[in-house]
């Protein structure tokens, strides 16, 4: 095994210096080193890809569909994906010029993102929130400004935001991303409560990146894309690794304006050529005759939403009913007196039940545990009576 030339340690990009790996996966991945687990760690669907777009990522093989696409993705793709976000947002991209396939939505992030920081540009990222925005920012000589929305219900009020940026200094944010529904949270946005982020938004000179990948994953309120609201600031960013388990496929894509779409298709050009043919096949196929693969999946998700978040709360976690995805964040009790790590940790080692400590979404995510639903209903019901023994030992332990 080669060992690195001491005198190359120096040669480094030295924005990665600071940056930790993902701590989501370090947790799942420490997590899962112990025997006997119920790991409800990953935000990852339980469910297998629907059988018609597994035959059709098949038949492109067979096909001889193993050239080069074009790089920003197959225009059939691209046409879908446009048509999709007519028929269900209202938002019209043109699929030639305003539309780019991705390998995954986190691709989307980082070449959007990439596009349009330059060194000492500041980012507002609300908190808590999936954990890639920052580090990616981070990277690129950004500055991110996470801003703590707990104590608005995991929202970012229109309010809030025009504080952050009197605070930050307006002509120094280029951006605002939003991430809803949300993970960790399962918040999302009525359209009033998006129009007030909007409102403040098109006063100036910056974006909103709006991560909507779990749009198809909501219970009892309909979807409402930033896109619609403000199409001419707006970056959209979706994909079909949760409305139709699709994650191994790495299919995502980010809508714009042309201007900007022209910009951002060069990053993401340089880094990946092109997405793969069979998982563009397999996304065509799911946005043509898939359109409602995610309704059994979320009827599924629901209810075990629906056990889960009364349970938690009757053990003393206070957690809302979230809205959409398919994470509970729960409150730990404070009379523990644990880091969201610390808690997270004793729980697995102690009770063999894994979630993800709140502090890996960011600042407004300390003191809360992200637990997934998306596991099977036999897996969640035995985490919960686990759960509960170790809250009434946590809890005996406190009194005594």
């Amino acid at each position: 095994m080669p060992q690195l030339d001491p005198k190359l340690k120096p040669i480094v990009n030295q924005a990665l210096a600071p940056i930790a790996p993902s701590q989501i996966r370090f947790f799942a991945k420490q997590f899962d080193q112990i025997p006997g687990i119920i790991k409800l760690t990953l935000g990852e669907p339980d469910f297998n890809v629907p059988e018609h777009v597994k035959e059709a990522a098949v038949r492109s093989i067979r096909a001889n569909k193993s050239h080069y696409s074009d790089q920003r993705g197959i225009v059939e793709l691209r046409e879908a994906i446009s048509h999709y976000l007519k028929k269900r947002f209202q938002v019209d991209y043109d699929a030639a010029t305003e539309i780019v396939v991705t390998v995954g939505a986190t691709e989307a992030i980082f070449s959007t993102l990439a596009s349009i920081i330059n060194p000492g540009d500041k980012i507002i990222v609300a908190t808590p929130t999936f954990a890639l925005y920052w580090p990616v920012i981070e990277i690129f000589g950004g500055i991110p400004i996470q801003v703590d929305t707990s104590a608005d219900n995991f929202r970012l009020t229109g309010r809030h935001l025009q504080e952050v940026l009197d605070r930050e200094g307006a002509a120094n944010v280029k951006a605002v991303v939003l991430n809803f529904p949300g993970n960790p949270t399962g918040v999302t946005y009525s359209r009033a409560q998006l129009q007030e982020v909007a409102d403040v938004v098109k006063q100036h000179a910056m974006y909103v990146l709006t991560d909507e990948i779990y749009a198809e994953l909501t219970y009892g309120q309909k979807h409402t894309s930033m896109a619609e609201l403000l199409p001419q600031q707006t970056i959209l960013i979706n994909g079909l690794s949760k409305s139709h388990a699709m994650t191994g496929y790495r299919i995502g894509y980010f809508a714009g304006p042309k201007a900007f779409v022209t910009n951002a298709s060069k990053i993401h050009g340089f880094a990946i050529t092109s997405p793969s043919n069979p998982a563009q096949y397999a996304a065509l196929e799911a946005l043509t005759n898939g359109l409602d693969d995610a309704e059994e999946m979320r009827h599924i998700y629901q209810q075990r939403r629906d056990y889960i978040v009364p349970k938690l709360n009757e053990l003393g976690y206070e957690t809302q009913l979230p809205a959409g995805a398919f994470y509970a964040f729960a409150k730990i009790p404070a009379s523990f007196g644990l880091t969201s790590v610390e808690f997270a940790t004793k729980l697995a080692e102690e009770a063999k039940v894994g979630v993800t400590p709140g502090s890996a979404f960011g600042a407004g995510g300390e003191g809360y545990v992200r637990i997934s639903y998306a596991s099977a209903m036999t897996d969640i019901q035995e985490a919960m009576k686990r759960l509960a023994s170790f809250t009434a030992k946590m809890t005996e332990n406190v009194l005594n």
